[in-house]
């Protein structure tokens, strides 16, 4: 069966951080059929993600709400999570927003976690892994400019960095698959 994404489609929630703890420091097969918290910490899962973007065309929306209390968003007009046979490759482009593009960078990049390392960063000590200096998995590139599922004040820590908007640090953020 082929989903086709209808104008009056509900925004469904893939992500949600609500605080940049350790939550996201999950293992492939977590990342894989998703998890939450009683705090609102959640992540779909991605072989749903994987099924969903693949079967439609659909936009990534980011909701950033920074520890300044400023809130920001960033929409990607494609979004594609391609299969677990790829890691879970992400392809996304068509950035629009108000808080920069820092989800370029990371763009045909693999998954990555601490138990599954596909990001091509070098650094012996942390054993060649974003996932295990950031705390979190995510698609990883040098480590991440987009990085919504890291530790606060671990590696590249809880932010969001664009050339446009500087270092945004981050209180919560969320990331919805829309039409």
């Amino acid at each position: 069966m082929t989903v086709r994404c209808a104008a009056n489609c509900i925004p469904l929630l893939i992500q949600q951080n609500v605080h940049g703890s350790d939550f996201f420091n999950r293992s492939w097969e977590e990342f894989k059929v998703g998890f939450n918290d009683s705090s609102g910490n959640y992540w779909l899962g991605n072989d749903l993600l994987s099924q969903l973007t693949q079967s439609g065309n659909y936009k990534l929306k980011f909701d950033l709400h920074a520890a300044n209390g400023t809130r920001y968003w960033a929409e990607y007009s494609s979004f594609t999570v391609l299969s677990e046979a790829s890691n879970y490759t992400l392809l996304v482009s068509g950035y629009s927003g108000n808080a920069g593009d820092a989800l370029y960078v990371q763009n045909t990049m693999m998954f990555t976690t601490y138990d599954r390392d596909n990001d091509p960063w070098k650094n012996d000590a942390y054993n060649d892994n974003c996932a295990v200096v950031n705390g979190g998995g995510f698609w990883y590139s040098g480590c991440a400019r987009c990085a919504v599922n890291n530790v606060r004040g671990r590696g590249d820590s809880f932010r969001w960095r664009s050339s446009e908007t500087e270092n945004i640090l981050l209180q919560m953020s969320r990331m919805w698959l829309t039409c």
